[in-house]
Formats: structure tokens, C-alpha cells, sequence
């Protein structure tokens, strides 16, 4: 769930940073940093909800967190703007939201 926040932090960060210094927004928004990013959470994820799934044998966090990872990755496909913006911020919600089933299942 850190993970997640911190991938909220970075978007709304990177607008923040592309309205105030222009050269720094102009690395920041590189495809290849979100194309990197998103590899890592999806393995992130993998590892995490994956070992919940032995844990405690539900799936549904798993689906929660694909969902949310299948968002995040359609955000790529959009042009740089608040539309990807907003859709990687509902993706990341929606992964968090799954560590956190996945957290109340192993309770």
C-alpha cells in the first residue's frame, strides 16, 4: 500500500513539477519512467497479493489488484494530461485497495 501511495504521490507531484520548473517536468514525464514504474508495481504486486493468495487461499484481492494494474497500464496508452493523470490515481486506488483486502484476509 506504500507503494501505491507513493505512485500517487509522484503524479500529482509530477503536475506540480511540470507547472513550476519545466525542465524537470520534461524528464519526469519520459514514457519510460512510467513504463518503468509500472513494471515494478506490477511485480510488487505480484509478490505480495501472489503470497496472500497461498496465505489464505482468496482470490478476490488478486482481481482487485489486476484491475487496478490493467488501469494503470490503459493510462499509458493516453496522451500525457489530467485524463492519464486521473486514471493512474483510480488504478493505484484500486491496487491499494487490494493489499488491503489481501491485508483483512490474513487477519
Amino acid at each position: 500500500m506504500i507503494v501505491s501511495g507513493l505512485c500517487v504521490v509522484h503524479c500529482l507531484a509530477t503536475a506540480v513539477f511540470v507547472l513550476v520548473l519545466s525542465s524537470v517536468g520534461e524528464a519526469l514525464l519520459d514514457p519510460i519512467f512510467h513504463e518503468i514504474g509500472l513494471v515494478v508495481a506490477i511485480g510488487l504486486a505480484t509478490i505480495s497479493i501472489g503470497r496472500g493468495i497461498f496465505r489464505h487461499g482468496y482470490m478476490l484481492p488478486a482481481a482487485v489488484g489486476g484491475l487496478g494494474l490493467g488501469i494503470m497500464a490503459g493510462a499509458l496508452s493516453l496522451p500525457h494530461g489530467s485524463s492519464e493523470m486521473m486514471y493512474t490515481i483510480l488504478g493505484v486506488a484500486i491496487v491499494a485497495l487490494g493489499h488491503d483486502l489481501n491485508r483483512r484476509a490474513l487477519i
